[in-house]
């Protein structure tokens, strides 16, 4: 254990922490706490606009991305409402669970489709069935890169499906881990968005993760400016505080940390696949600030038994079993996890 504390691997949050130009953007507005944020949110939707090409009126900001998550949800399940259609959510499993909480709390009806069983990779063909059949209004809700397995899914056909799907199909594509990928065939929904693909196309992005930002809760949709008009108005007001969009701002504005950022991951993720490898361990190729890996053993068991010796590593994610989510940390951290696993190997564990 470090300091006494444990070690959290087990949120995929950057245990880097918030840059210095944050902190110091953050201090810097302490004084302006007493107003309402209308002109650093109006700042931050610039920056993000220009970041990715879009205009303003593309973007939604978001109490974190999952707010945008929810009132889309709630949006087209109101659509839904108004014309007298059923509304359902389809999604792949296991994914991102506040998406399915979202739309359990809002009664809507959930289709899961399980991931392949060979590669775990998303079944498109069987997500497609689950909305084809269905002729009200279908929302696609899949995770790209996908949290907990870290892959992306094929770029052609989810493209292709996006394109020709009718007009009762939306797609809301959450890219958290967009910055951590490198299979060269990926491609943003953002620049299908810019390309017209899809009126029902929305995609969603979060600051919680390169920006080291999740405690600040930062996130945003962007679309047509249509359909976000339509999800502006389920969202809460002033719904960005002071805090987190200077931060945004300065953590934009700061290369030299999104580059330390960046590095520092991908130095840690070659860290982990090197003793993955090693002790013949499978894991899925990580396009993510975090690993799905196999264990070998009880998943309860191996989780109490990292505890016990200081690190949070991931919970159970149904219906894939042997496998553990291991956020990546700092590489000091990622040490301390190597030493333990490798004791793990000792003992006959892992």
């Amino acid at each position: 254990m470090q300091n006494n504390k444990m070690i959290e691997l087990n949120a995929n949050e950057n245990s880097l922490g918030m840059s210095d130009s944050a902190k110091k953007a953050i201090m810097d507005s302490l004084s302006e706490g007493f107003r309402y944020p209308d002109n650093p949110r109006a700042a931050l939707i610039s920056n993000i606009a220009t970041m990715h090409g879009v205009s303003e009126n593309q973007i939604s900001l978001g109490n974190g991305s999952t707010e945008n998550l929810r009132a889309t949800l709630q949006m087209l399940q109101n659509k839904a409402f108004v014309e007298g259609r059923q509304f359902q959510m389809v999604i792949p499993i296991p994914t991102f669970d506040c998406a399915e909480m979202y739309a359990n709390s809002i009664g809507a009806s959930v289709v899961k489709i399980p991931v392949t069983t060979e590669n775990y990779d998303l079944d498109l063909q069987n997500l497609q069935k689950a909305a084809d059949k269905f002729d009200g209004i279908s929302l696609l809700y899949l995770c790209n890169p996908n949290n907990p397995t870290g892959t992306i899914t094929s770029t052609q056909q989810l493209k292709t499906w996006v394109k020709n799907a009718p007009d009762n199909h939306y797609f809301l594509l959450d890219q958290a881990y967009l910055e951590y990928v490198t299979d060269p065939s990926f491609e943003s929904g953002i620049e299908w968005v810019k390309q017209g693909l899809s009126n029902n196309l929305i995609v969603i992005h979060t600051f919680s993760k390169l920006c080291a930002l999740a405690g600040m809760r930062v996130g945003y949709a962007i679309s047509n400016p249509q359909v976000i008009t339509a999800i502006e108005g389920f969202m809460s007001m002033d719904n960005t505080n002071l805090s987190g969009a200077v931060a945004a701002i300065a953590t934009l504005n700061d290369a030299a940390f999104l580059a330390l950022s960046l590095r520092t991951t991908n130095q840690s993720r070659q860290m982990i696949e090197t003793v993955l490898d090693e002790l013949d361990l499978r894991y899925l190729p990580s396009q993510t600030n975090f690993i799905f890996h196999e264990i070998k053993g009880d998943l309860k068991t191996y989780i109490d038994r990292m505890r016990d010796n200081g690190i949070k590593v991931g919970r159970k994610f149904p219906p894939v079993e042997g496998f553990n989510r291991l956020s990546l940390g700092t590489p000091a951290e990622m040490e301390i996890f190597i030493k333990v696993l490798r004791s793990f190997r000792e003992k006959g564990w892992v």
